[in-house]
């Protein structure tokens, strides 16, 4: 049987605008507000591996049929984990429940309850031959011929544009936005290119958790708010504001057990501070990623109205970029 190849990164998007000029050079997709995982099917077992490399096969069982439904033949699959709320619209926040899930048997329940699907948009490898040197309509047609339909994995359809009538359509579904691809673009493992853009109507940010403040009233000494941190071009870690909206009473436990441990003396974020800024912060080892939801960013450099969306443990502290 054609061995698999152990890791491939999956390619990212930039943030950008629709193309212009050149639309029939352009693929849309929908963008999905998900976690995103690379599948390696062979032999009828499934392994899901998240971007920065954590195998979550245990905490999503009932992507495992996929080994079966996929044919003989071992693929490389990328695509998007996704729960879907009760109008059929993804739904992130329902997602949080099935991330890191160990317990093999909370993981089985939790799919009954809470299913996840597994949207499939791209495929790297086919039997033994790679795919990632081909084009993107070249490895599409590869990818629909493989026919995945299943109750808990999809192939989601890629339009042809106008662009804009795409993320028009994508507004009104309720959806984050859209993912313009390059049609003769190969797929670039690892890289952060602009042959794939993604064109959001609101504004999202990944955030690494620098720090947190202690809550007032009922919640003294626990988990208030957090401190925000973001990487600049240079790759240093920027003070980007806190968020204190968002939560729930639970978040809030969960994210003190994750935070205290961490603590150190001195921040973490480069530059100086006013003491604003510092008051009653309780500074942590950068290591944990967040997301949030925001109106935009100050002249220096600080969130505007930001509002907690969770954790991304599938994301690695390094990767995270101001998103304009």
């Amino acid at each position: 049987m054609p061995a698999l190849p152990d890791l491939v990164r999956p390619m990212l998007a930039v943030p950008g605008e629709l193309p212009t000029g050149d639309d029939a050079g352009w693929a849309y997709e929908m963008k999905w507000d998900g976690v995103r995982a690379v599948a390696y099917v062979q032999g009828g077992r499934v392994r899901l591996l998240s971007r920065n490399d954590r195998d979550v096969s245990r905490s999503y069982p009932e992507i495992a049929a996929l080994g079966d439904a996929a044919g003989p033949a071992p693929v490389v699959l990328d695509g998007e984990l996704v729960t879907f709320d009760p109008r059929g619209a993804p739904d992130f926040g329902r997602l949080q429940q099935r991330m890191h899930v160990a317990d093999p048997a909370v993981a089985r329940r939790l799919a009954r309850t809470v299913p996840v699907v597994y949207l499939v948009f791209d495929v790297l490898h086919v039997g033994d031959r790679p795919t990632l040197a081909l084009p993107y309509d070249d490895r599409r047609q590869l990818l629909e011929g493989l026919a995945l339909g299943g109750p808990s994995w999809q192939v989601p359809p890629s339009f042809a544009g106008p662009g804009a009538d795409v993320l028009t359509a994508s507004r009104e579904l309720g959806l984050e936005g859209v993912l313009a691809k390059r049609r003769g673009a190969t797929y670039r493992p690892g890289a952060r290119s602009p042959d794939w853009r993604k064109v959001k109507h609101v504004h999202m940010q990944e955030v690494v958790l620098v720090g947190w403040r202690p809550g007032q009233g009922r919640r003294a000494g626990t988990v208030g708010s957090l401190v925000l941190g973001v990487h600049d071009a240079d790759g240093v870690l920027r003070p980007a504001g806190g968020v204190g909206t968002g939560f729930t009473g639970r978040a809030l436990d969960d994210l003190g057990a994750l935070l205290r441990p961490l603590e150190r003396a001195t921040q973490p974020v480069a530059g100086h501070l006013p003491p604003a800024d510092v008051r009653d912060v309780h500074w942590v080892e950068p290591r944990l990623v967040g997301e949030v939801v925001h109106a935009g960013w100050t002249s220096d450099g600080r969130l505007r109205h930001p509002s907690w969306r969770g954790l991304r443990r599938d994301k690695h502290p390094d990767d995270v970029v101001r998103e304009d």
